[in-house]
């Protein structure tokens, strides 16, 4: 490796001259002979074309040149020390930036979970969060804007990989005086003749189709359905009395007032996955170290701990 065509190798050497104030002392520190090392210094000298010492029997002292010299030279193996350094935990995945799609409920509970485990492990990297719906997502994924994204319902795609973070139970979510509230679980018969209301109507299929399936799967159908732009829509609604909606274990974390969380009866098999997609065939070791990450959560998650 050459800085100014001057090898970095005759820098540290002029560095442990300098320093052990002696060709001698240095070529003692270093384990090597003396007459190398006088020779580099010498080939250092030619290089610059200045003389960077003064020779005595005593020792050596530094020129005004080397004096100068000195420092910037120290500089220079210090930025050589510290590139060397990043590229290896870059490399090991332990420095850089990480862009994550996100979107929907589990940005109340298990995204915040991973992303706070991440850092705790990698504290030098930064996390970049960007809300974006599921066409929105897999689009930055392809075009390497974002690494990874999570979300819910993802369509199978070639060039990409997905994997299964957790399975949530859902929960119908009512207005604490309604009079379902009281209830500790129910069913999905038991809420058709109620105002559903619905979302995102964007990004179809969505949450939206995927619940008529769940009533359908039972053989009924909601009378009264309503679809809105997001959940927070949906939860205002409910609070002031418009209608019933169904959220994620994920969503319960969002507490307002007026609401009330009431679990599905499980034999309605009313569950839905989080999924999380990145690009096939990625080889960074960010990505990498980042799966990791959210792999320790899924366990933990099917082992129910």
């Amino acid at each position: 490796m050459r800085v100014s065509g001057i090898e970095l190798r005759l820098l540290r050497d002029f560095v442990a001259v300098v320093e052990q104030r002696s060709f001698r002392a240095a070529a003692v520190k270093m384990h090597v002979s003396q007459p190398p090392l006088t020779r580099h210094i010498q080939q250092l000298e030619e290089a610059l074309g200045t003389e960077l010492l003064i020779r005595h029997a005593r020792g050596v002292e530094l020129t005004d040149a080397g004096t100068s010299y000195y420092e910037d030279a120290k500089h220079i193996l210090a930025l050589n020390e510290q590139a060397a350094e990043r590229a290896l935990m870059a490399g090991q995945g332990q420095i850089g930036r990480l862009d994550v799609g996100v979107f929907g409920s589990a940005m109340f509970n298990t995204i915040p979970q991973i992303v706070q485990e991440f850092r705790l492990r990698y504290p030098r990297v930064e996390i970049a969060m960007h809300n974006l719906d599921r066409d929105s997502q897999t689009k930055a994924v392809r075009e390497r804007r974002i690494s990874v994204a999570f979300n819910r319902l993802y369509a199978d795609e070639p060039d990409l990989r997905q994997e299964t973070v957790h399975t949530e139970r859902l929960h119908l979510a009512l207005q604490v005086n309604h009079p379902l509230a009281a209830r500790a679980e129910l069913g999905l018969k038991d809420v058709v003749d109620q105002t559903l209301i619905l979302y995102p109507h964007i990004s179809r299929p969505s949450f939206i189709d995927y619940a008529l399936r769940l009533f359908h799967q039972l053989g009924v159908q909601p009378g009264d359905i309503r679809e809105v732009d997001d959940l927070f829509t949906a939860i205002s609604m409910v609070a002031s009395g418009v209608g019933i909606t169904l959220v994620t274990d994920s969503a319960c974390s969002l507490k307002l007032p007026g609401i009330r969380y009431i679990p599905i009866r499980k034999r309605d098999k009313a569950v839905l996955d989080l999924t999380i997609i990145y690009r096939a065939g990625d080889s960074s070791p960010l990505l990498a170290a980042f799966l990791n990450v959210v792999r320790k959560f899924s366990r933990g998650f099917r082992s129910g701990s």
